[in-house]
């Protein structure tokens, strides 16, 4: 398993346990699974009475990046990604309690299917 975020040519980014495909010895794309959507909502600058900003504060929210499929292994070709990254421990980890480790992406919590955690880095 590599859990990793994946900036696509559409600007959406997704958090997924990504994989290469490989093709005589070639990477020609990557098979993403459980792929959810990385929205972040709500941010905020929080500046001290210096006028200097000190941190932010946001939400992240999670969901299917194709919602209205069953699919939950979905392969991608090499020139939709733009870069692949590591996440941020706390976002690796909502990914990996909220999605992999519960299954089903969740949606039986959330009748829209969104998952959402505050973050506070920075």
């Amino acid at each position: 398993m590599s859990v990793k975020l994946a900036l696509l040519k559409s600007g959406e980014t997704l958090i997924a346990d990504i994989q290469e495909m490989v093709l005589e010895e070639r990477v020609v794309g990557y098979i993403f699974n459980k792929p959810q959507v990385v929205l972040v909502r709500d941010f905020k600058d929080i500046v001290n009475d210096d006028g200097e900003n000190t941190s932010h504060t946001f939400d992240i929210n999670l969901y299917p990046w194709i919602p209205f499929t069953s699919d939950e292994v979905i392969p991608t070709p090499i020139d939709w990604i733009v870069t692949l990254v590591e996440p941020k421990k706390k976002l690796k980890e909502m990914y990996e309690s909220k999605v992999l480790k519960d299954g089903e992406n969740n949606d039986k919590s959330n009748s829209d299917g969104e998952q959402s955690d505050s973050d506070n880095t920075d």
